[in-house]
């Protein structure tokens, strides 16, 4: 059943003459009987009693014009949807973002909200392990994240901005003053990091581990502002990216070193359909 021979069944019906219909269709009668009569036929029942040139609804015919007629109002409400789709009129977002992100990505997504109040948009904050396992899973249409490995082939990789490593101690510590500090000092001093399973403290395991260092790790925390609370006493430190720092109490300084900068990548499935809003979101994402 197609909704063209549904279209010209309700031409028909509303005309009550075969020649009159294929008129208004600006279609040959003969194309108009044939399709109908396909219908029919697919029906298994007739929808016209057919007199001479003359034609009037059979039973099953009037009845059937309800659902016909709502078939095609369900498809050209369809169209519609689609075209406010494609102008981001509506539609849904969901985003994996990491924590590190969450300052300047909340910036993004107020800008992105005003401009297009109509387009739902859901946001987790995880690790970047744990929203790479559910992009891979279809739970979101992108995720934002650290990715300097390897791109794997199935992922589509867009660079957002190069971010700085730096060292958060409370802005009136006795370090706070310091323009920049070696790796080698901030493993002696005591820390407060993210979760072993934060992709940040991954890479610095790695860093310290190629200059043998062993950092003092009092605490593991997988809530940044929970971390901030806790670098604000003066007694422990943190390292995160400056991406993530945006706290009057709290000071940010540089770690020395060539691979203290990281690469923040919008990442999503190469294969999966980019919605008309994910591809505006992502370009504002690319402005920062």
């Amino acid at each position: 059943m197609e909704l063209r021979q549904l279209r010209y069944f309700l031409k028909a019906k509303e005309l009550l003459n075969f020649t009159e219909a294929a008129t208004a269709l600006n279609i040959s009668q003969s194309t108009l009987s044939q399709q109908i009569k396909q219908l029919e036929d697919e029906l298994n029942v007739p929808l016209f009693n057919r007199l001479g040139k003359r034609v009037t609804l059979t039973e099953a015919g009037d009845l059937f014009s309800d659902y016909a007629l709502q078939s095609i109002n369900k498809a050209n409400e369809g169209l519609l949807l689609l075209r406010d789709l494609k102008n981001l009129n509506v539609g849904n977002i969901t985003v994996g973002v990491i924590y590190s992100m969450r300052i300047l990505f909340t910036q993004i997504l107020i800008k992105f909200a005003n401009q297009h109040p109509n387009i739902k948009i859901k946001v987790v904050f995880g690790t970047t392990k744990d929203l790479l396992e559910r992009l891979n899973l279809y739970h979101f249409d992108f995720i934002l994240t650290f990715h300097e490995e390897p791109i794997e082939l199935h992922l589509k990789c867009q660079t957002v901005l190069k971010a700085n490593m730096v060292l958060v101690t409370a802005k009136d510590s006795g370090i706070a003053h310091k323009a920049n500090i070696t790796l080698q000092e901030v493993a002696d001093l005591p820390l407060a990091l993210p979760f072993s399973g934060n992709n940040s403290i991954q890479f610095f395991d790695q860093s310290f581990g190629q200059q043998s260092l062993v950092p003092n790790i009092c605490m593991e925390i997988n809530d940044i502002p929970t971390l901030f609370e806790v670098v604000k006493t003066g007694h422990w430190h943190t390292i995160l990216s400056d991406t993530s720092v945006n706290d009057p109490d709290v000071v940010a300084i540089p770690i020395e070193g060539e691979k203290m900068r990281r690469t923040i990548m919008i990442v999503s499935l190469r294969e999966a359909y980019e919605k008309k809003a994910v591809t505006k979101l992502c370009e504002m994402l690319g402005e920062i």
